[in-house]
């Protein structure tokens, strides 16, 4: 059953339907669910409580939901997990990415779900509380505990605030293959970030550092306790296929990008320091960390999204191929006056390049034939 999108506000019913498998609910206005509402659906295994900002307490009845093995609850605003959850002995799948009124996680709770597969929780609030019994209290290491013990887990999602509790994580050798996507957000502890840490997280595909205000530059520096004499440039980064910088206010280039041959999708957004994104100084570094020279960036590129770059000056010092690329949005980047294209760049793509409406005006071009090939492509903003 599937009653998305339908405003729903109030679940007070009791529905008598002992063969239903799915209950789809997401992006209603839910505010209230009854705490008889699960009473006659016993069988259902998949519930999607996604997209329901409203919604803030979930019913102790939902621990009726014994059969249940996928429970969405993204993007709603319950603040605290009942311990009632403890029922739910067949859950495969918890996702609690983008909760941020979620305040409290019972102790013990996560690791309880012994069968689970699929784990995601990324950008909730920071806690500050005093009760011992939450996980969410005092950074991320009682989470990481609580997850080393599910033996079955091998996709997740996670989000971690701060250095040591990223070193922690990266000490147990199965989060290296359970990693699919990494939020790496408030790091203060120091000024330089060795990006080369994460190289043997085998199946990562989204890296995100969020308002990491403290951190002026992301370094590639060998590691030899890690890295194997065997490691070559294409086991690095080889499954990175979106990255997103945001609210990293001193940092002033991304150059590392060039290590992820995949890259699909880069958005860099709101910060004010960045001049470059991939550094032409620093492009003879990541030669010098693969062995090799550095190939030809962005081939796998399809989305570029740089916004509120105040500074920006250039994105590459030369036009690039860009085989695959559709989308370009360029916002609030003043400085910018040049993309790098010429008549070869994304040729054959239906490219659309979004931008503020002065900038479009100011653009230099390669020459009078790239400007014509890529003008009509241009859509502005606002």
């Amino acid at each position: 059953m599937s009653v998305m999108k339908n405003k729903i506000a109030v679940l007070k019913e009791t529905p008598k339907c002992p063969n239903l498998r799915t209950l789809f609910l997401s992006q209603n206005e839910l505010q209230m669910i009854s705490n008889g509402f699960f009473q006659f659906i016993p069988r259902v295994t998949v519930l999607d409580l996604s997209g329901n900002g409203y919604l803030q307490v979930l019913p102790e009845g939902i621990s009726q939901l014994v059969s249940l093995e996928c429970l969405d609850l993204s993007l709603t605003g319950i603040s605290e997990l009942p311990i009632e959850l403890k029922s739910l002995t067949k859950l495969k799948m918890l996702d609690l990415s983008y909760m941020r009124n979620l305040r409290k996680i019972p102790q013990h709770l996560i690791s309880s779900f012994s069968k689970l597969q699929i784990f995601r929780m990324c950008e909730v609030r920071d806690i500050e509380d005093h009760d011992e019994d939450n996980v969410l209290k005092g950074g991320d290491e009682k989470l990481i505990e609580e997850l080393k013990g599910l033996q079955r887990l091998n996709i997740l999602s996670i989000e971690i605030k701060s250095v040591l509790c990223l070193e922690r994580f990266l000490s147990f050798n199965f989060f290296r293959c359970w990693t699919r996507a990494l939020i790496l957000k408030d790091f203060r502890e120091s000024e330089v970030f060795n990006v080369l840490c994460l190289e043997n997280l085998e199946r990562l595909e989204t890296l995100e550092f969020s308002d990491c205000d403290s951190m002026e530059e992301i370094k590639l520096e060998k590691l030899h306790t890690w890295v194997s004499s065997s490691t070559n440039y294409t086991s690095r980064f080889h499954t990175l296929s979106k990255v997103q910088i945001r609210g990293c206010s001193k940092l002033k280039d991304v150059t590392w990008v060039i290590l992820a041959p995949n890259l699909r999708s880069l958005v860099v957004w709101q910060c004010i320091k960045m001049e470059e994104i991939l550094s032409e100084e620093k492009l003879d570094e990541v030669a010098g960390v693969i062995g090799i020279p550095y190939p030809k960036p962005f081939l796998k590129l399809e989305s570029l999204n740089l916004i509120y770059l105040p500074k920006l000056k250039r994105i590459y010092r030369d036009a690039l191929p860009f085989p695959c690329l559709t989308f370009i949005r360029i916002y609030k980047c003043k400085e910018l006056k040049k993309l790098p294209l010429n008549l070869d760049s994304a040729k054959g793509n239906l490219l659309s390049i979004e931008v503020d409406k002065f900038w479009q005006e100011e653009v230099e071009w390669e020459d009078e034939a790239t400007r014509d090939a890529f003008l009509p492509s241009f859509k502005p903003l606002f």
